[in-house]
């Protein structure tokens, strides 16, 4: 349901002239015309379909109208500049918020905070963890990595990976006699999954199996599914992002050539009116650096990728 506001600077003037008694002091304050203020005080009056005012002679009196009213006014006007104050001053801190998923905060970013910390000592990184998109302004957050179609308007938004989405194992799971040289080699195993298998038979289908999917641990969080696989415990689907630290440096491997496109994917988004702060502009380029090396050196751990 669309807000009914009046005017902005109507109710600006009504309560610079309800405290000052006087719309020329008003309009000092306001640095206008005493005829503008006049104006302007009408005006909300008719909006209204009430007086604010008596006037009499040099002095304005509340009508009690007038003084409800003002209650309102004045709480709402001091409620907006203790946001403003606060949110001006957040921009000018040091201070950087970033809020992202569970998963992504703990199979991503906080692997990599030290790396972080390294390149910008002096930066003062916060995130916040939470499994629904925040209000920037209302919950004191700089930046958000958020995973969707990248629809946000009135955002600025940037794609942080291109995923897909493919099997992922313990190396000691599929050593030796048990190498998966197929695809239908998958099913010798369990497949774990995430709230249910139709990943797992779009996958399977693709690769030209039919096979109905046995009975797997289902969880509920991407990175569980993550660390069930790297501790032996079956074979899971993963997207690029979230394994990507754990292939990387061994824990996990692709037992076998075979991926699905996804279309969302995770994307760096803040309000456009912050996008070209310094502190925002570092952290962004430095997300964008960070993804840009993961995938040089997933292409060294890729299933076929030669050893060096």
């Amino acid at each position: 349901m669309a807000r009914r506001l009046p005017p902005l600077n109507g109710l600006k003037a009504f309560e610079a002239a309800a405290r000052s008694e006087s719309f020329t002091r008003a309009a000092e304050e306001l640095n206008v015309t005493q005829g503008a203020v006049s104006h302007q005080v009408k005006a909300l009056e008719d909006t209204l379909g009430l007086k604010l005012f008596h006037r009499e002679r040099q002095r304005l009196i509340l009508t009690e109208a007038g003084r409800n009213y003002l209650d309102v006014i004045r709480d709402a006007l001091d409620r907006i500049a203790v946001g403003t104050e606060r949110l001006m001053q957040r921009q000018e801190s040091g201070v950087l918020t970033v809020s992202t998923s569970p998963d992504f905060a703990a199979k991503w970013l906080v692997n990599r905070l030290s790396r972080f910390a390294e390149k910008h000592p002096d930066a003062d990184l916060r995130v916040s963890a939470a499994t629904h998109y925040v209000d920037f302004a209302r919950d004191d957050v700089d930046i958000a990595i958020r995973h969707g179609d990248g629809n946000w308007p009135g955002l600025d938004v940037q794609r942080l990976y291109s995923e897909r989405l493919f099997p992922v194992c313990s190396p000691k799971l599929v050593a030796g006699r048990n190498r998966i040289a197929k695809a239908a080699d998958l099913l010798k195993f369990p497949l774990l999954r995430l709230e249910d298998a139709k990943n797992w038979t779009r996958l399977l289908e693709a690769a030209g199996v039919k096979a109905t999917v046995g009975p797997g641990p289902v969880l509920n969080r991407a990175s569980m599914l993550i660390d069930a696989a790297i501790d032996g415990q079956g074979i899971a689907l993963a997207r690029t992002a979230l394994a990507a630290w754990d292939l990387i440096n061994g824990r996990l491997v692709r037992p076998i050539d075979l991926s699905l496109r996804m279309a969302n994917t995770y994307w760096i988004v803040c309000p456009k009116a912050t996008s070209a702060l310094p502190k925002i502009k570092t952290f962004r380029e430095w997300l964008l650096a960070e993804v840009a090396d993961d995938m040089r050196r997933l292409k060294a751990v890729a299933p076929g990728a030669k050893a060096s």
